[in-house]
């Protein structure tokens, strides 16, 4: 796929400092900037890009995606916004006797039960499916709730209510098993296009099965124009060993765009299912008398040898952490290990774990967006605590690396939409939340590259937009955020070749 191209007429933005954009030109060959500055020689029979004065920035990456499950969520029951148990029930009994896919098994996506005054029943799903396999997965993917026949055919025990944390995502990876046609490689094509129109030239894929072994035959398939750096989970573990595969290490027959990622482990719960592992219990009284600070999907021993076999076989780890007493662990386990990596969300995170995050040079993989939908649940839940809810900030003062994402499904896979909720903290008319947290455009954008600029010797993506996304009247964080939400995305290009052109 890498091309070659001139592209003439653009202003560079600055991403470290306060310059102003500079005028340039930036010549890509064979999928690598080999020259930026003005007035370059164009090679003989290099195509030219008129950029007309637009504003350029490196390509825009998304740093926590579930690429299956959020091309699969589009076909879902929505779901979301649901207050109650009986507000999903009758959402799925209007699919049901829509009598679309008749004979297929039934899917919804998106509930959030952590306000809910009780948790939905297994009986109440039977009463209306008459015998149809049903799965409704919630909005943070950490719980599952199916009817007996879903939960027979996947094998499960019965049981009385949802599946959460590790039952549930042994459960999630066998979606596949149920008569529900399966994703086919093509189906990625329209999903990866429409990403390329926003400017998207990158993904980290933390898909449950199979990641590294998918995205060769979806390129293959035609989804190309993106890069993706797939991970593994403990189960398959020892297959990636065996195979080899390091961190950063091509994929065979991914066009030297999809490459070997990280270990993901994910460590303790969520916010939205009530199972995030914090220091003190939820403010409103616990979920189940055993749990009441959350819970640790593993002991510290399981956790830390994880850490010690991924480092050995040249694996990174990426560690979900959520709750102050898993990011604490994680820290932890990292630095007795020597791991390097990230940690994935650190959502609630004790100043002192920021420090020493900064002290590993361990990076922080955060999904802002989530703010939105956790801002009032977290000031019921945790209280007080909030004040170390999302700490964008504290973490760059620090020292921290910032590597913004979404957690597609869970929310939008819209780099623009991350980057305004880092600046404004706010998705209604109400101010920033805990203001103090904020980051500038400027540094919002910098973490949305993967760490890359427009120089030599980095990957010829680059991304062309109409207006200057670090405009000194943005100031206003507000505004700043309206703005960045309504990026116009001119011109994309990956690997030298040009994936979006908006004409």
């Amino acid at each position: 796929m890498s091309g070659t191209v001139l592209v003439r007429g653009i202003r560079v933005v600055d991403l470290d400092g306060q310059s102003p954009a500079r005028t340039a030109e930036v010549l890509i060959e064979d999928g690598i900037i080999t020259a930026v500055g003005p007035d370059l020689r164009r090679p003989g029979g290099v195509a030219v890009i008129d950029g007309g004065g637009r504003w350029a920035i490196p390509g825009l990456w998304d740093a926590h995606v579930h690429a299956t499950q959020w091309v699969r969520s589009a076909r879902m029951i929505p779901l979301a916004g649901a207050n109650r148990a009986e507000d999903v029930i009758q959402r799925v009994v209007a699919r049901l006797r829509s009598g679309v896919g008749e004979g297929r098994a039934v899917f919804g996506f998106g509930y959030r039960s952590a306000g809910w005054p009780r948790p939905g029943s297994v009986a109440e799903l039977d009463a209306i499916s008459g015998g149809r396999p049903v799965v409704l997965i919630s909005g943070d993917a950490h719980n599952g709730w199916l009817n007996s026949a879903a939960l027979r055919l996947l094998g499960a025990p019965s049981r009385s209510g949802p599946v959460s944390e590790n039952e549930w995502f042994d459960l999630a990876r066998r979606l596949d098993e149920l008569p529900e046609p399966a994703l086919a490689p093509s189906d990625f094509r329209e999903p990866v296009a429409a990403l390329c129109a926003r400017g998207i030239t990158g993904l980290v894929d933390f898909e449950f099965e199979n990641s590294f072994l998918d995205w060769p035959e979806r390129l293959a398939a035609g989804a190309g124009g993106i890069r993706v750096r797939t991970a593994t989970y403990p189960h398959q573990l020892d297959q990636v060993i065996e195979a080899g595969m390091r961190s950063g290490d091509p994929l065979p027959g991914g066009f030297g765009l999809a490459v070997m990622g990280a270990l993901k482990i994910i460590s303790d719960g969520s916010l939205g299912s009530r199972t995030a592992w914090t220091h003190e219990p939820y403010s409103d009284g616990p979920a189940s008398p055993e749990q009441p600070c959350g819970q640790a999907n593993y002991s510290v021993g399981e956790l830390t040898e994880m850490l010690r076999r991924a480092r050995a076989a040249g694996l990174e780890v990426a560690l979900h952490a959520i709750g102050d007493r898993a990011n604490a662990t994680a820290v932890t386990a990292f630095a007795v290990t020597g791991a390097r990596g990230s940690i994935e969300h650190a959502q609630l995170i004790d100043q002192v774990d920021v420090e020493r995050m900064a002290s590993l040079h361990l990076r922080a993989s955060v999904q802002p967006a989530h703010l939105l939908d956790d801002r009032d649940i977290t000031e019921r839940l945790w209280g007080e605590r909030s004040a170390r809810s999302f700490p964008l900030r504290s973490m760059l003062d620090a020292g921290v690396e910032l590597r913004l994402g979404s957690d597609a499904p869970v929310a939008e896979l819209d780099p623009w939409l991350a980057m305004a909720a880092a600046v404004h903290r706010s998705g209604d008319a109400r101010p920033g939340w805990h203001p103090e947290q904020s980051i500038t455009p400027r540094e919002a954008l910098a973490a949305s590259v993967d760490g890359r600029r427009l120089a030599v010797g980095s990957p010829g993506d680059l991304v062309l937009l109409d207006s200057d996304p670090v405009a000194p009247s943005a100031r206003d964080s507000d505004q700043a955020a309206k703005s960045l939400k309504g990026m116009a995305v001119a011109l994309t290009v990956c690997d030298g070749t040009v994936t979006h052109d908006a004409g």
